[in-house]
């Protein structure tokens, strides 16, 4: 147990369940890619165009992901400081996470966005101090060539991997799915960022009216809608405390 701690994790408090979750949109109201898209690059026309073309497999995430960011040409710190102005928290994520941490239930982002936005967030809408107890991983941002982030068109997205994902999720999930007697694995998610890590945990909380939901159910994937952590709270609960089990949880849309 203690080698699989060392690449797991998750496992150092040898957990009864793990819950990861997507960051954009699920922790929060607003997705900061898609809003730096909307109000600082080419606009949400184009960026729900190339989402649809992600959901129904005519392009790959990470494509498309690329263009949409390529599209902000407006200094880094620039951009994370309209994001720290305009991107709110999910009401109900702050008491889950404190649930979460007094019930040994870790919790693991795994994000298409980038780190230095997610943490800066976090830190701003949650704390610094609980941003030191959440595993994130997630891509990273650089400067272009002969250029800094700070300046006009001087940062690009650093993928996380090679997968035509730019972050396939389900590779951190998968190693935890693969072993004997392990903990229960949640995953909660929104979008077409989501779609790699769909298939990979025991119960799927998918956001009602979002693109995950088309996705689950045109793909036949076990889920359940929530609305915000509230939902996602009360649901965990009861399956970690023998309430209920994940098999009866994943009803679908609620």
């Amino acid at each position: 147990m203690a080698q699989q701690n060392g690449s797991l994790p998750a496992l150092a408090t040898q957990p009864k369940a793990i819950f990861f979750t997507d960051f954009d949109g699920t922790i929060t109201l607003q997705d900061s890619n898609d809003f730096m898209t909307d109000h600082l690059g080419y606009g949400a026309e184009l960026r729900k165009k190339g989402n649809q073309d992600v959901l129904f497999g005519k392009r790959a995430f990470r494509d498309s992901f690329q263009e949409m960011l390529d599209s902000v040409k407006t200094p880094f710190d620039q951009c994370v400081a309209t994001l720290l102005a305009n991107v709110q928290l999910d009401p109900c994520f702050a008491e889950f996470f404190r649930w979460s941490r007094e019930h040994n239930v870790p919790v693991v982002v795994l994000s298409g966005g980038m780190q230095p936005i997610i943490r800066a967030l976090l830190a701003h809408l949650v704390g610094e101090e609980a941003v030191q107890h959440m595993q994130i991983v997630s891509n990273d941002v650089v400067p272009r060539p002969g250029k800094s982030i700070n300046e006009d068109d001087g940062w690009d997205i650093k993928f996380h991997d090679d997968s035509h994902f730019g972050h396939d999720k389900s590779l951190e999930i998968k190693p935890y799915a693969a072993l004997p007697n392990r903990p229960i694995l949640f995953y909660a998610g929104d979008g077409v960022s989501d779609l790699s890590a769909a298939k990979e945990t025991d119960l799927l909380f998918a956001k009602a009216g979002r693109d995950l939901v088309t996705y689950c159910e045109k793909e036949k994937v076990p889920f359940v809608t929530f609305n915000d952590f509230s939902d996602i709270h009360k649901i965990v609960a009861d399956v970690v405390e023998g309430r209920t089990t994940v098999k009866e949880a994943a009803k679908g849309r609620l």
